[in-house]
């Protein structure tokens, strides 16, 4: 049997029938009881022929007595052709002795399901390749940075001999990174005090660097391992500030500006110990803290928690109605919430008087106005 053309339509209908029949009754029926009815040339048999119709699928299931089941017909005619078709196969009221009924269930444009999935295709494409590939302008940068700075080389530390730069021997403070790659990338961003734990088991001799520092910074890919990887550091090692990558993306593939921006608060930070840390530092330990102690009973609730400055419990309300409850609260220092930080949430809490909101996903901001924000993700609790 000749197969269609270009399929541009699935015509679909379903049948019932009062008797038991075989997928080959029906079949021979569509074919048989609408010969004749739209003139020769709009017969199946003469549509498939000229690859119009492709083979037509039916299935079928019968019960004590009855016998009910789809078709499907694949046309590469225009739409009004596919309509005539399925109206003069609902026109069949007998398959063999049986009395029966053909509806149309739909007449599907195939072009535009495929078009559907060639555009989630090629978001999939868009945002692997956004996240896996450097730029050129960036890996002449890369190189040029690695041609200029003067941060010192890699290095090893300690009996596993873990990847590490130089100034890991003397910095007052260390970055703890996942792996070797992720030591050289800060190195071309010009930062050689940085450590790879190098596995998700934590080398002893790590621990006892880390006693060592005055302060000890995480720096972590911005995927699930990478909050495995936190819950495991902070089992073992006393961590003081935690960054991560953005979403999806690890730290070996920044390019040295990305990596400048993400430390810089620390950076002068720790340029200047006796500075008050402002509140847009992503790394305010009591969030952390709070994140751990409120994830499990608000993850997955749709609710927000609100709490005051000694971090009591204020109120806590379905996310529907948050906006509309910071418009009328005060006191409020904390807010938990198991949804999407939005530009208009945050307003809200601005008015609130609120210093920190933790969420699930921060949406892109236009203005944060000062308040610190974080996702569970970042603080290491999902």
């Amino acid at each position: 049997m000749p197969s269609a053309g270009i399929v541009k339509y699935h015509v679909k209908l379903s049948f019932d029938v009062d008797g038991l029949v075989e997928r080959a009754d029906i079949i021979g029926a569509i074919f048989g009881q609408t010969e004749g009815l739209l003139g020769p040339e709009m017969n199946l048999n003469e549509l498939q022929r000229l690859s119009k119709v492709g083979r037509i699928e039916v299935t079928a299931t019968s019960t004590t007595n009855t016998t009910k089941g789809d078709a499907l017909i694949p046309m590469s005619t225009d739409v009004d052709t596919s309509a005539l078709i399925a109206a003069a196969i609902e026109s069949i009221d007998k398959v063999g002795p049986f009395d029966c009924k053909f509806k149309l269930i739909a007449i599907e444009d195939v072009r535009a399901t495929k078009k559907d999935d060639i555009i989630k295709r090629a978001k999939e494409i868009k945002q692997q390749w956004a996240t896996k590939t450097i730029s050129e302008g960036d890996t002449m940068l890369k190189d040029i940075h690695e041609g200029t700075s003067t941060s010192g080389k890699l290095t090893t530390y300690g009996r596993g001999k873990l990847p590490c730069g130089q100034g890991v021997f003397d910095s007052p403070w260390i970055i703890l990174v996942e792996g070797r790659a992720d030591v050289i990338n800060l190195l071309r961003a010009g930062i050689d005090n940085s450590l790879a734990i190098d596995g998700a088991r934590i080398d002893e001799s790590i621990r006892d660097l880390c006693d060592q520092k005055d302060k000890v910074i995480a720096f972590l890919d911005g995927d699930r391992a990478g909050g495995f990887i936190l819950k495991e550091l902070k089992s073992v090692v006393d961590i003081d500030i935690v960054h991560r990558a953005p979403e999806g993306v690890e730290v070996e593939e920044l390019t040295p500006q990305q990596i400048t921006d993400i430390l810089k608060d620390t950076i002068e930070e720790m340029k200047n110990p006796k500075a008050k840390p402002t509140l847009s530092d992503p790394t305010d330990k009591p969030m952390a803290e709070l994140a751990e102690k409120t994830f499990s009973q608000i993850n997955e609730t749709l609710e927000a928690i609100g709490l005051d400055a000694d971090r009591k419990e204020v109120f806590k309300v379905p996310i529907s109605e948050l906006v509309s409850k910071l418009s009328v609260q005060s006191g409020i220092k904390y807010l938990i919430l198991d949804g999407i930080v939005t530009q208009r949430l945050v307003d809200g809490a601005k008015q609130a008087g609120i210093e920190c909101v933790i969420g699930h996903r921060v949406a892109n901001l236009t203005n944060k106005d000062g308040i610190a924000l974080k996702t569970f993700t970042e603080l290491g609790v999902a």
